[in-house]
């Protein structure tokens, strides 16, 4: 899409009224009929834009789509998201992102990420389908870490930190992480995030960093098996709210942790993440592939293991599995 045509998005919302089509031809060096058409490639990305003889062309709403123009706007990041990749349906964006990273030099895409409208085939924890309707947040971010690769999981501690703290920030919710990598709202789930890696030996080549919340999402859309058990920020506070503000957010939450963990700040890491748990100090039942068992979740490791002390008072270390509260 033509540069020109978000430049008249600028010049819409810099007027904060009616703008002659001539006026902004005349800025942009282009025709009144370029003009035109590129109004309505905006009314068709969902931009409310009047027109008459008169006055001229007014914005009179945004878009609600998390168009990468609306992202930048708010957007306060070094690398994280200055690259997007903007797709209104696909399958998955983790499967957009390996097809990026299989075309060219990771290193030069580190920090894009890819949004999507809705999935229609998402992928959540061990292969189970992660419903990602419009109206939520669906992406995933390409990253190139240097970062040693027994300490990748870090990566996704610092993407569950960034959506928690940008929920509580944005809305005034009390968002949770609950291990290994979902986000609660009281108790029932909001968010979820994948990591994905390609790495040999010890050579990290690339890591994929999903991420997939439930914002302005119906919940009785869902399954009535698992309407129960999540929610939505929607649903929370009580109507539709701004995506691109949040992502915006989360982008910048997540840099930060990201940049400490490059620079070998662990600990850092470590204790946030405990500080916005709702898993430790709490009885919980754990599921792996091999067995089921019960205890208290007492600490996390250096690792990302969880530490589970069972009734026998004997400790267990997971570091992997379903985590169920009681």
């Amino acid at each position: 899409m033509p540069e020109s045509t978000f430049k008249i998005l600028e010049i819409l919302e810099r007027s904060g009224g009616p703008i002659s089509g001539e006026t902004i031809s005349n800025e942009l060096g282009i025709t009144r009929s370029a003009v035109w058409k590129q109004i309505n490639e905006l009314r068709m990305m969902g931009y409310d834009i009047s027109s008459s003889q008169k006055e001229g062309y007014k914005l009179t709403h945004t878009s609600n789509k998390l168009l990468p123009y609306e992202i930048h706007k708010k957007l306060h990041t070094q690398v994280i998201g200055k690259k997007i990749r903007y797709i209104d349906s696909t399958p998955s964006t983790i499967g957009i992102g390996k097809q990026l990273c299989s075309e060219g030099n990771v290193e030069k895409i580190h920090g894009t990420v890819v949004i999507a409208e809705e999935q229609t085939g998402g992928v959540g924890r061990m292969g189970r389908a992660w419903v990602s309707p419009r109206g939520g947040i669906w992406v995933t971010i390409i990253l190139k870490p240097h970062i040693p690769i027994d300490h990748i999981f870090m990566i996704t501690m610092a993407g569950s930190i960034a959506v928690a703290r940008a929920i509580r920030k944005e809305f005034d919710l009390g968002a949770l992480i609950k291990w290994p990598n979902d986000i609660f709202i009281g108790n029932k789930k909001v968010a979820g995030l994948l990591l994905e890696l390609d790495a040999e030996a010890d050579t990290v080549h690339y890591c994929l960093l999903s991420i997939g919340i439930d914002v302005n999402v119906q919940i009785s859309n869902f399954s009535p098996a698992i309407q129960k058990d999540i929610t939505s920020i929607q649903a929370e506070v009580g109507h539709e709210v701004e995506r691109a503000s949040l992502l915006a957010r989360i982008l910048k939450e997540f840099e930060s942790r990201f940049l400490l963990i490059e620079s070998g700040e662990y600990n850092a890491i470590l204790q946030e993440w405990k500080s916005i748990s709702c898993t430790l100090e709490n009885q919980v039942q754990i599921r792996t592939l091999k067995n089921t068992f019960e205890g208290e979740a007492v600490d996390i490791d250096e690792y990302g293991a969880l530490i589970i002390k069972k009734p026998n008072g004997k400790l267990e270390r997971v570091i992997a599995g379903d985590c169920y509260h009681q």
